[in-house]
């Protein structure tokens, strides 16, 4: 039987602390090298974007597809389409706007817990959009955070931003009055904007921080410096083949020679064991998010589960295996 779930069902079936623990298992199958990954391809057409990743995850069944299409001024339309990998029918179906959100923040998460210290308390959070609000709460998930200090360009909306997530995590939420005041003091640093240029100086960095940019999803767009990347000890990306098509961040840093793709550490290695993430609480840590496929599809079969055992869901009218 092929389940609908819509956005509603999402929300009450994948909590954050869920979001983060699959996301790490996405991330361990990627790094063992029992899971494929295909990075997002667009169609680009005048007044919306049409964009497709895919994934397959042999060690839950599962093979498929995210497509979304963006246009401006209008709701976004996304479909996660989860098949079953060894009889080729369509498990479920799944609107994913809020599920796409949580599992971004969840790889920040991951990230956290892998690449910035233990003792880490304050965050400085650049941008205050939807995507904003999953980064906070899954750092605040994975690390005792006491202050959150957020940036952005509209101090009515991150005043709102702020007195909203006041609310949803444990920890003092205010706005930032500078961008140097959210990097310096801050031991998680994360951006979570449209720039197209960098939000901070890289001069500005300190022992011991760790930096998630993860608003940079295309070549054109830019949030961290070159010295930024220059002063980091360790950088990781979540996937090497998706940095090298959209990460606009490290493309200069590569162009002068400062970084090589094929050296970079991807997240699942770390996960994994493969690469050692962060090693001393001195370090500079980077980690550059652009999304994967593979984050959806164990986010999605987590929300399938959770939906057959609650019975939520739509049954729709598609042949299953047995009926072929």
């Amino acid at each position: 039987m092929t389940l609908y779930l819509n956005e509603s069902d999402v929300r009450q079936l994948l909590d954050m602390s869920r979001a983060v623990e699959e996301v790490e298992r996405a991330f361990s199958a990627h790094g063992r090298g029992q899971a494929v990954d295909i990075p997002r391809r667009r169609t680009r057409q005048p007044g919306g974007h049409l964009h497709i990743l895919q994934a397959a995850a042999p060690e839950i069944g599962i093979i498929g597809y995210k497509a979304y299409y963006n246009k401006p001024g209008k709701p976004l339309n996304t479909l996660l389409h989860l098949l079953n990998h060894a009889q080729g029918h369509t498990e479920a179906i799944i609107e994913s706007d809020w599920l796409g959100r949580i599992r971004t923040g969840a790889a920040t998460g991951v990230a956290a817990r892998y690449l910035a210290r233990e003792d880490a308390r304050v965050l400085g959070l650049f941008g205050y959009g939807r995507h904003a609000r999953t980064q906070l709460q899954a750092v605040c998930t994975v690390r005792d955070i006491d202050e959150v200090k957020v940036f952005g360009r509209n101090q009515d909306a991150v005043r709102a931003f702020c007195d909203e997530m006041s609310q949803q995590v444990p920890a003092r939420v205010r706005p930032a009055q500078s961008r140097e005041e959210t990097v310096r003091g801050s031991d998680i640093i994360v951006t979570m904007t449209r720039a197209f240029e960098p939000l901070f100086d890289g001069h500005w960095l300190e022992p011991g921080q760790f930096i998630a940019a993860t608003g940079s999803n295309a070549l054109d767009r830019r949030e961290i410096d070159t010295e930024t990347v220059r002063r980091a000890d360790v950088i990781v990306v979540d996937s090497r083949e998706v940095a090298q098509g959209e990460c606009g961040d490290l493309l200069p840093a590569y162009e002068n020679g400062l970084i090589y793709w094929e050296h970079l550490a991807d997240m699942g290695g770390v996960v994994a064991g493969r690469w050692p993430g962060r090693t001393s609480d001195a370090q500079i840590t980077l980690f550059e998010s652009h999304g994967m496929a593979l984050q959806d599809l164990y986010a999605g079969a987590a929300v399938l589960a959770a939906a057959r055992e609650r019975g939520m869901g739509v049954p729709l009218p598609m042949m299953g295996p047995e009926e072929k």
